[in-house]
């Protein structure tokens, strides 16, 4: 009797053991960027910078070439802007089109709309997407396509 107390005491202890190991074993990631992409102050695209984005289609056919299309990227949380920071438009090839770099700051990258139709117009056969860079992320983070 003594006996079969003694094993399911063992037992059990086993089994909360594994458990507490096993929930221990899974690390939550520490910090996730995001970023967020407004069209004339408005919000058309937010998203966790994680290693599967999905990736969204900006649609500026209906929008003003006056128009201005501003991106926010943040670091860990929102807990600090890129130094270096760039938006670079690639081409299905991945080769740069165009580069816009910009100041160290929490200020967000604007780059005006008539630029991007024109990119759009001038590379009708090819599909564009937009791309992050700094030195914090230099292998750069794709964002949208056009």
């Amino acid at each position: 009797m003594q006996n079969t107390a003694l094993k399911q005491t063992l037992l059990r202890t086993g089994l909360l053991a594994f458990f507490c190991l096993a929930l221990f074993s899974f690390k939550a990631p520490f910090g996730v960027d995001s970023y967020e992409i407004y069209l004339n102050n408005k919000l058309v695209l937010k998203q966790y910078a994680s290693k599967e984005i999905s990736l969204q289609s900006l649609a500026l056919d209906k929008a003003s070439p006056d128009d201005q299309l501003v991106v926010y990227y943040t670091h860990c949380h929102g807990k600090t802007s890129g130094t270096g920071r760039s938006l670079t438009i690639k081409d299905d090839g991945g080769r740069i089109v165009k580069e816009w770099k910009f100041e160290d700051s929490k200020k967000g990258m604007t780059i005006p709309v008539k630029a991007l139709q024109q990119l759009e117009k001038n590379n009708a056969k090819s599909h564009l997407t937009l791309y992050y860079a700094a030195s914090e992320l230099p292998g750069g983070q794709m964002l949208a396509a056009l």
